[in-house]
């Protein structure tokens, strides 16, 4: 299989386990439709697709992972709908709609993102999903989720972000903040792939190296698409950076020394898989997200 038709393969089996996960949902629930609205919207999948495969290059059944990229995504999805609020970012268009909180209200809004979060914990630690795993693999797969999403990960980073903002800040401190709010999910997808498929210390250290490479690469390139790029094509609001006044990797580097930086991440993220095997589909996927224009 052609690594394009594999990441769109992974996007297709999260998809579909994400819509199994509110198959008895109440007809009435209006909860539910906001849920609903922002985690079947679309999406790169990225971080699910990091979960599946690094299960698979650590020798696991990719299958078994299933439940726990929908965690992440789960994760993810209320994060963008908590990050678009009023309170924070102010965005009006997630992935080419109109942001949660425009559609449901505020209150619609963070009741969803809340539903989300605990669906997640819900999702990984159903008896099913644990099926055919020895147990210690689904808590350390669910701790290193918690973790990388509350104070000490994402929720931590999103905290100093709206601390700084309208402060001088330097490059350290850009890349602290983003090293929590962004690169921390996205190397606990990566891990927790590499522990539901059995990964011992080695494929973990190379796998979370990877990952945490990768999405500063993310980052920086985000940063970028928010000056270069528009509505249409990013389905999402650009200029938020600016209108909010953020120092980011933008305003402190330039955008010539940002590309330098993305394709610096990219080849110490490549370098960090040199030692596993079958990892020809995580170096084409660092490629493809340092070029990415959404």
């Amino acid at each position: 299989m052609e690594y394009e038709e594999r990441l769109l393969e992974y996007g297709r089996k999260t998809d579909e386990a994400l819509r199994g996960c509110f198959s008895n949902k109440p007809a009435h629930c209006g909860l539910f439709e906001a849920m609903e609205y922002s985690l079947m919207a679309g999406g790169k999948r990225l971080r699910p697709a990091l979960t599946l495969e690094c299960c698979r290059v650590c020798g696991g059944e990719m299958e078994k992972a299933i439940p726990f990229a929908c965690a992440v995504e789960l994760i993810h999805t209320y994060s963008l709908i908590h990050d678009d609020l009023p309170a924070m970012d102010n965005d009006d268009f997630r992935r080419g709609k109109p942001t949660n909180h425009r559609v449901f209200g505020e209150a619609g809004a963070i009741l969803a993102g809340d539903a989300l979060q605990t669906a997640a914990f819900e999702v990984m630690l159903r008896p099913e999903s644990g099926r055919g795993l020895p147990p210690e693999r689904v808590i350390a797969a669910a701790n290193t989720l918690a973790k990388a999403a509350g104070a000490e990960g994402m929720a931590g980073g999103q905290s100093m972000d709206v601390a700084c903002e309208g402060r001088g800040l330097t490059i350290t401190d850009v890349k602290q903040i983003h090293r929590l709010k962004t690169g921390a999910m996205i190397r606990a997808s990566a891990e927790m792939g590499c522990i539901i498929g059995g990964g011992g210390e080695k494929e973990l250290a190379a796998l979370g190296r990877y990952a945490e490479k990768i999405g500063l690469a993310f980052q920086i390139r985000d940063d970028m698409l928010d000056v270069e790029g528009n509505v249409e094509t990013l389905g999402k609001t650009a200029g938020s950076d600016r209108a909010n006044e953020k120092i980011t990797f933008v305003t402190l580097l330039g955008l010539e020394e940002c590309r330098r930086q993305v394709d610096q991440c990219t080849l110490e993220a490549k370098d960090a898989l040199r030692e596993l095997p079958e990892a020809g589909f995580l170096c084409w996927l660092a490629d493809k997200l340092a070029k990415r224009n959404k």
